[in-house]
């Protein structure tokens, strides 16, 4: 029977007495009672995420699955009902709540379960939490042995736990030891996590950047820390940029040790794949790792060129393709700064036969010189929709020529096979809205987009509704914006009757108010609730822009609500994104307007005619 197979009563140990759960539950055997893929909050460029629950017949727990062992569920292999071995985790506690992130797992028995076994309960945590890894040891050693025998395997997982346990104090491993210290994986790190010791490589370092406000003025830097297990992004202010700044080198390995906070990442000033990052403090402790080659280099999640026509624009995503032409370095002249930045467009094409324009700037631009037929690898562009699509290598991005890595191998293999002689298709040839995408923005009804759940699953959904509006929020209708062409950032009221806008670094006597609307429309089916931006608000508010209904809000209360009265029981057909959005701890699906046009009646009576037609005899 699989219920005496399972190590009843694991789960409880590993939470309220680890030491117990070290020296008689090595390699705990669960049950898999869910896997559910959580939606990433940065499509296309993040890998995927799994939440498990796990019972060990008597109680059940929350988890988490670490990305490298994502490969489980990639490939068949885990399922509600299977039988797992746990080789490798880490037990922590968040807000309250026990959460396993499994880091290594052997499926032993993939034929699923249609019931769980058993009557599990919720683990209950005692006392005061503790944060423990089991196993894991190699986890930075680069690569794992291959074993025939799996008896073999589980002795000599049990072998190193045993070992890492007594050298930890009993407290477990997670990727070896430094001075005595455990190293833990990036991907473990949380919140709720105290005492703890990474060893990662720095892959980018920002320069040092200042700020100016009301309260005060500052300084900051920020790096990105990459290891086997993950990246995340740590930042340093004021004393600590004269701290830090120095000591941290791009393509170096350091340990970082605590003190040293982590918190929920600003996702508006990072594209890496993790919901924390940290902030160095005084006492934070950086060390220069002797052994520097242990930790990899650059981690990617390549995009190939044709799915650009799937992603967002203003996404994030790393390419890899074949370099096919470089332009030389032109010169444009901010708008903001009036500054002069030096820039260069290059064609990289790739084995999807498609080609895509992309931009590097400044030191990239002047110092790029690799040859036609050279495989270029970037990290951190950002995708933009002049021309169809396009590409831009952010300032905290990375650009490396001829990588060693297989994606840039299979590339250059297709291309010196048949790829120098291939013609290539662009995304220049697609329209602007909508079409820009490649997508065919099918039209619904209200009542259809809910019943088919558009928005709920990983990837946005997009549709048009032909809706009538009925309400508009006027607490919050508009938002005020910098007022530099091409700049549409947040501005802040100094106080002094100037509002600062910290992108462009520069103080105006007054901010641009932008649309920033939430509207409820109908249609014969239902209901939806809108949120719609400065072009689709100027439209449905009759062409007012902002500003102007601002204006009337503060000088004639008649006239700024009779303005949003006229709005009112207006028809228009809107192009809409379907996404799931967080707000606070609930999930909920945000509608979003990309375009909005009044209903061309003329050209619907149009198409109603064919429909007709097509069920006439």
């Amino acid at each position: 029977m699989a219920e005496a197979v399972i190590t009843q009563g694991a789960v409880d140990a590993i939470f309220n007495d680890p030491e117990r759960a070290s020296r008689e539950f090595p390699v705990p055997i669960l049950q898999c009672l869910q896997v559910k893929t959580l939606d990433s909050k940065t499509p296309g460029a993040a890998p995927d995420r799994f939440r498990l629950v796990l019972s060990d017949v008597k109680n059940y727990v929350q988890c988490m699955l670490a990305t490298q062992a994502n490969h489980v569920v990639h490939d068949g292999f885990l399922d509600r009902g299977s039988i797992i071995r746990m080789k490798s985790y880490q037990a922590q506690h968040l807000k309250g709540r026990s959460v396993l992130i499994v880091l290594d797992v052997e499926v032993i028995d993939s034929l699923g379960r249609p019931d769980k076994i058993g009557d599990p309960k919720p683990i209950e945590a005692r006392g005061e939490a503790q944060n423990t890894t089991i196993g894991g040891a190699g986890f930075y050693g680069g690569k794992t042995e291959d074993m025939q025998d799996s008896k073999a395997q589980v002795q000599r997982q049990i072998n190193t736990m045993n070992q890492t346990s007594r050298g930890a104090g009993g407290g477990g491993g997670g990727g070896g030891t430094h001075g005595g210290t455990t190293i833990y994986p990036i991907e473990s790190l949380s919140m709720y996590s105290h005492k703890w010791t990474i060893k990662a490589r720095v892959t980018q370092k920002s320069d040092i950047k200042t700020w100016h406000k009301a309260s005060g003025e500052g300084k900051l830097f920020s790096v990105n820390l990459l290891d086997e297990s993950g990246e995340i992004r740590a930042t340093g202010f004021n004393d600590q940029v004269d701290q830090f700044y120095e000591m941290l080198q791009e393509g170096k390995v350091y340990y970082i040790s605590t003190p040293c906070r982590v918190q929920l990442a600003k996702k508006q000033f990072t594209n890496l794949p993790n919901d924390y990052e940290l902030t160095f403090e005084r006492d934070t402790l950086i060390e220069k790792a002797e052994d520097q080659s242990s930790v990899p280099q650059v981690r990617y999640n390549f995009c190939s060129l044709q799915d650009l026509q799937e992603v967002e624009k203003d996404a994030t995503v790393d390419v890899i393709g074949v370099l096919k032409e470089a332009q030389e370095v032109s010169q444009i002249v901010s708008k903001t700064t009036q500054k002069p930045y030096d820039k260069r467009e290059l064609t990289l094409v790739d084995d999807t036969q498609y080609s895509v324009r992309v931009t590097i700037w400044g030191k990239t631009a002047t110092a790029f010189d690799a040859a036609p037929g050279s495989i270029v690898a970037f990290k951190g562009t950002k995708v933009g929709d002049f021309g169809g699509r396009s590409l831009s290598l952010l300032s905290s991005g990375t650009m490396t020529v001829n990588p060693d890595i297989p994606e840039a191998h299979r590339v250059k293999g297709w291309f010196d096979a048949q790829g120098a002689s291939a013609s290539f298709a662009t995304h220049s040839n697609l329209s602007s809205m909508g079409a820009a995408s490649g997508r065919t923005d099918q039209t619904k009804s209200i009542a259809q987009v809910k019943e088919e759940q558009l928005g709920m699953g990983e990837n946005p959904d997009y549709f048009t509704v032909k809706a009538t509006v009925v309400h508009i929020r006027q607490e919050t209708f508009a938002y005020p914006a910098c007022l530099n062409e091409g700049c549409s950032k947040k501005v802040a009221d100094m106080g002094d009757g100037t509002w600062r806008c910290e992108k462009c670094n520069m103080n105006h006597d007054r901010p641009n108010y932008r649309y920033i609307m939430s509207l409820s429309v109908n249609d014969h089916t239902g209901q939806l609730w809108l949120s719609c931006f400065d072009d689709s608000g100027r439209i449905i508010m009759g062409g007012k822009s902002a500003n102007e209904i601002m204006e009337l809000r503060e000088t004639d209360d008649t006239a700024f609500a009779a303005a949003f009265e006229a709005a009112n029981c207006r028809k228009y057909s809107f192009r809409c994104r379907a996404k799931m959005d967080t707000f606070g701890d609930t999930q909920r699906v945000r509608y979003q307007v990309m375009g909005a046009a009044p209903i061309d009646y003329k050209s619907e009576a149009h198409k109603l005619a064919e429909l007709i037609k097509q069920y006439s005899i």
